[in-house]
């Protein structure tokens, strides 16, 4: 069954995240909680338990960013992502979904996602140079 996200769904999802090593999302347990009541979010549950959770971004019409993804180690291989994905997506249908992945997961979403390129960094990250007015803005 997938529900919208309650607040006292955070301690699944932090043992999630803490056995996938997102220690950053674990040390930082208020913001993360925050960040799941400021979003589009929801959990699959089965048997009562959270085996899964996806937390997205949205416009509501044109954007709909997935920021995380994630399903229990034991549970894994039986569609539980792709039913996450799908169901936030029926609820946002006019938008285009966007994810980021990493190495290790690249594989599972190429089938379903075309590739496309970006940057991140946080907040205390410094830039790698510094921006002096005169880049042409792209």
């Amino acid at each position: 069954m997938i529900r919208p996200f309650e607040n006292y769904d955070i301690d699944a999802i932090q043992k999630m995240n803490r056995e996938e090593g997102w220690d950053n999302l674990v040390v930082r347990h208020a913001q993360t909680l925050k960040s799941w009541q400021n979003s589009v979010a929801f959990v699959m549950e089965e048997k009562g338990e959270v085996i899964g959770c996806v937390r997205a971004l949205t416009d509501g019409s044109v954007s709909l960013y997935i920021c995380e993804l994630i399903v229990r180690k034991d549970k894994r291989g039986r569609g539980c992502a792709r039913q996450l994905l799908e169901h936030v997506h029926e609820q946002y249908p006019t938008t285009r979904m966007e994810l980021l992945a990493t190495s290790g997961s690249r594989s599972y979403y190429e089938p379903w996602f075309r590739p496309f390129y970006g940057f991140r960094r946080t907040y205390h990250e410094d830039l790698r140079r510094e921006w002096d007015g005169t880049q042409a803005e792209e």
